[in-house]
């Protein structure tokens, strides 16, 4: 795998006065996955208005190639919400932590639920989700 194709994550929050812009937003992205040619976006995850996982609030997710970070960050600031960005390696705690990228405030995430160093199935589930 070339760095280009390095997988990354990006979760998007949004509380409820923020769910049509997250909407949007998401949107947006839904429109450059699968028919685009250059594979810009691998995947859109649904709104999930709760908690899960190490998210203390609701998201959504997106699954993209590290060749697109500079246009998801670009995308994402436009819209004015929070999020993560991280990459997918072998060490999921260092990913959604050391390794990861705020946009706006940063949140407390419950990193006691993430697969522990060198056990991460994050690269196997690049591309779906299991929110």
């Amino acid at each position: 795998m070339s760095d280009g194709d390095a997988p990354f994550h990006a979760h998007v929050y949004f509380s409820a006065g923020e769910r049509a812009a997250a909407a949007s937003l998401r949107e947006s992205f839904q429109r450059l996955a699968g028919n685009d040619g250059e594979r810009r976006i691998l995947f859109v995850g649904r709104m999930v208005d709760r908690p899960v996982g190490p998210h203390p609030f609701p998201q959504f997710e997106i699954h993209f190639p590290q060749r697109t970070l500079v246009p998801v960050i670009d995308a994402i600031e436009a819209s004015g919400l929070r999020a993560l960005i991280h990459p997918l390696t072998d060490d999921d705690v260092a990913d959604h932590t050391t390794l990861a990228r705020w946009i706006g405030a940063p949140l407390e995430l419950d990193i006691s639920v993430l697969d522990p160093p060198g056990f991460n199935k994050g690269v196997g589930r690049f591309g779906s989700s299991d929110f």
